[in-house]
């Protein structure tokens, strides 16, 4: 008699967007755990400005996904209160540039409960920040806040590139015992690929090597990983091989992985959309020149957006890193 075994069925794949693959990790998070909310402006009945928590409230209710007041520091707050009473809130921030009214609370507050206590009390809030220009917006919707968090001890800061990253991200960020500043590239939010729920995680908070490559490394996280892949691929043309590097994490940051790369290329570009001057890339140069300068073949190069405010939409184009410019500084590597 031939034994018959019941399995579970396989989750299946799928072709998601950035957003979507949020929202489905999101709802994943809250179904495996019902002490998971959602909160925010406009995330309930709205589904939030970009959709990413569209569906949530219908399935979840009122009491795990909640429309906020327009007041940030009320909703990093609150947040904090209701972790402190065992719950784990997921924040949204709906524009960048509107963090700041709560950076109070997630600087003074929400990263130093932990060492305060002496790991007594954990903070698991995740504040999710959709980040980067590239949308047609202007100042205070097309912000890089990620160097202020990142300077920040206590604080996970995170980024996600592509929708199958996304996905297991966002899960890994609630699942953290430690507050998460969670950056998502608003410009990729309809960008698609495909998504296997089932498909091994690379663990929170470590480097991914996008691409191989021999002749130099690109270092680069969130919205600027697209574009950091497409310049490799044009690079290819002319007969150089680029090696990309996703971050994925500005903090704690993956150095070994950074490392690795450059003493196999020997050169080595930064690439994000916030200012150069005072960016986070200014920390990743001078690791690199620190640990790696006898393998350097050249310096260390940046390449970012200009110290000025966030443009008129009209002139985006020219403020945000393309290719041509990332090309640019892979050029001026090789003139050394």
């Amino acid at each position: 008699m031939t034994e018959m075994i019941e399995t579970m069925p396989r989750p299946r794949s799928e072709t998601l967007t950035l957003a979507k693959a949020i929202n489905q990790g999101l709802r994943k998070a809250m179904a495996d755990d019902p002490k998971v909310l959602v909160m925010g402006e406009d995330v309930g009945r709205l589904g939030g400005v970009f959709r990413v928590t569209d569906g949530l409230l219908k399935e979840f209710g009122a009491e795990r996904v909640i429309d906020t007041p327009l007041a940030e520091s009320g909703i990093v707050g609150t947040a904090i209160g209701l972790a402190l009473r065992g719950y784990r809130p997921v924040c949204e921030i709906q524009f960048d540039g509107f963090v700041f009214p709560a950076a109070n609370q997630i600087i003074t507050q929400l990263a130093k409960m932990r060492m305060r206590s002496r790991g007594a009390v954990e903070l698991p809030v995740v504040v999710r920040i959709p980040c980067g220009g590239g949308i047609g917006a202007v100042e205070h919707h097309s912000e890089s806040p990620e160097a202020y968090f990142a300077h920040t001890a206590g604080l996970r800061v995170v980024a996600c590139a592509d929708p199958a990253d996304a996905y297991r991200m966002i899960q890994q960020a609630v699942a953290c015992p430690d507050p998460v500043v969670f950056f998502e590239p608003k410009r990729r939010y309809w960008d698609k690929a495909q998504v296997d729920p089932a498909a091994e995680s690379v663990p929170f908070g470590r480097a991914v090597v996008a691409r191989p490559g021999t002749d130099a490394t690109l270092l680069a996280y969130g919205p600027m990983v697209k574009t950091c892949l497409e310049a490799a691929q044009a690079a290819q043309e002319d007969g150089r091989s680029l090696e990309v590097v996703d971050l994925r994490s500005l903090s704690p940051l993956d150095t070994a992985t950074i490392l690795e790369s450059v003493r196999r290329t020997g050169r080595c570009v930064v690439v994000h959309e916030a200012p150069v001057f005072g960016g986070f890339g200014g920390e990743l140069a001078a690791r690199v020149a620190e640990h790696c300068f006898y393998h350097l073949e050249a310096p260390v190069l940046r390449v970012g957006g200009f110290a000025t405010p966030y443009p008129p939409s009209r002139l985006e184009d020219h403020y945000l890193p393309d290719l041509d410019r990332i090309l640019d500084a892979v050029d001026r590597t090789f003139s050394w």
